[in-house]
């Protein structure tokens, strides 16, 4: 209707005053809204929520958010972390946190540290080696490429505030390939490093990708892409939308190109076009290259095309949440919550090829109630999956997993520097919990 409903959220003691911005509601065009938040200032007693229909509440407004709640960059980790998972309601069991661990019963450290450093730091490495130690970070790089380290400090950082994390020691891989390839029974055999993107034929332990871990921790700060945005963006009506397929991005996979070539022979089905050339230059005459666009418009079209980049394509969690049909080339390469997944119930595969793609696009058109059901079923399980709590409980999750496996204690190497928590100089925190005297740390 013309009146918008809004929410409201503020300290729920008139004394405590908080900054705290709350834009409008995202519309997720199925009858349901996102609202989101962000704290500039904790509150001790609580949060009111109001939600408001002119001047009037609805929906069993006011909820009241029990406190003491803190904002994000508050240092004030809870001590006990069952009762942290139990607040974020984490799952019990992650599948591909168990299958990851299932060739590493025990973790040898020794051998890790003889090992890693020989094998990955060379002049290619994009290694950093980690020690978490009575819930501080510190790190050391290994190799040239490391530069993506500021995406894990960000998010270790971040737990650290909000659960006091196990003491671990571990290698983690900020490049685009997995890298540990041996078998459970090779001598010696694969040792556990922890990447971002996982292959069938690889043994990393894999984590949220970079990209959906920033995206979960700047909602509302710089990035526009975030995996909850995208939410109220999602374009027309699905019987409004543009019936044909859309890909749109960079060279790195020769099966983009030859999408650019199916598109040019078949205009009707497909819109594909390459927007930037690294790989492959000698194609550009030839392929032509098209505009950037934004992503709030690929969700103009009815089918979404995703193939592999390097790796795993990591626009397809963005692309899930729209709300048009996936269709998704086969992959050895998979992210933390592939497994969560069905083909033909959350998207429609593609063979790697590319050679069926055509003919799922017209079994697309010709059947558009169940290619309207696999869209809202694969929106439906990324909505789940990739909420921003389950990021948080995934990566505490195989910290503890590790941790537990570990054969000797993990200690602060040569070489490492600590990795201090920001400065909070535009938030007040005044944390309420017992923290350890100094000394004790």
């Amino acid at each position: 209707g013309r009146t918008q409903f809004k929410v409201v959220i503020k300290a729920l003691s008139p004394k405590e005053v908080a900054r705290i911005y709350t834009p409008r509601p995202l519309d997720r065009n199925d009858g349901t809204f996102l609202i989101r938040y962000r704290m500039y200032g904790s509150v001790r007693k609580g949060l009111k929520i109001e939600i408001l229909y002119g001047d009037q509440h609805v929906a069993q407004s006011p909820y009241i958010l029990k406190g003491p709640v803190y904002h994000e960059y508050c240092d004030c980790p809870e001590e006990d972390p069952e009762i942290w998972q139990n607040v974020m309601s984490c799952p019990s069991q992650e599948p591909q946190i168990t299958k990851d661990f299932i060739s590493f019963p025990t973790i040898d450290l020794q051998q890790m540290l003889k090992e890693i450093p020989t094998k990955f730091s060379g002049t290619r490495g994009a290694i950093v080696h980690y020690t978490i130690l009575n819930n501080h970070i510190y790190r050391r790089s290994l190799g040239k490429y490391t530069d993506f380290k500021m995406f894990s400090d960000e998010i270790f950082l971040s737990l650290a505030r909000k659960v006091h994390l196990p003491d671990v020691e571990f290698y983690l891989n900020v490049g685009d390939w997995p890298v540990e390839y041996r078998k459970a029974n090779d001598t010696p055999g694969p040792i556990p490093v922890i990447s971002w993107c996982g292959s069938v034929d690889s043994r990393d332990i894999v984590l949220p990708t970079y990209d959906v871990t920033h995206s979960t921790l700047e909602t509302l700060r710089g990035v526009t892409n975030d995996l909850l945005s995208i939410q109220g963006n999602t374009g027309p009506s699905w019987e409004n939308k543009t019936e044909r397929a859309l890909f749109r991005g960079r060279d790195s996979r020769e099966e983009r190109l030859h999408l650019v070539k199916l598109s040019k022979e078949n205009p009707e089905l497909l819109d594909a076009g390459i927007t930037g050339y690294f790989f492959f230059r000698e194609k550009e005459k030839e392929l032509g290259k098209v505009q950037l666009m934004g992503f709030f418009d690929f969700f103009k079209y009815k089918y979404q095309v995703n193939v592999d980049g390097t790796v795993a394509a990591y626009r397809f969690p963005y692309l899930l949440l729209g709300d048009s049909l996936v269709l998704k080339q086969d992959s050895q390469y998979y992210e933390h919550f592939y497994i969560g997944l069905k083909p033909w119930k959350h998207y429609v595969p593609v063979k790697r090829n590319l050679e069926d793609l055509l003919e799922k696009i017209k079994w697309a058109k010709q059947n558009d109630e169940e290619a309207r059901k696999i869209a809202k079923e694969g929106q439906l399980m990324a909505r789940e999956l990739l909420q921003p709590h389950r990021l948080y409980c995934y990566y505490y999750k195989v910290l503890q997993k590790y941790a537990k496996r570990q054969a000797s204690k993990p200690e602060i190497r040569d070489g490492m520097e600590l990795v201090p928590q920001p400065d909070d100089r535009d938030s007040v925190c005044s944390c309420h919990r017992k923290k350890p005297l100094r000394e004790d740390l």
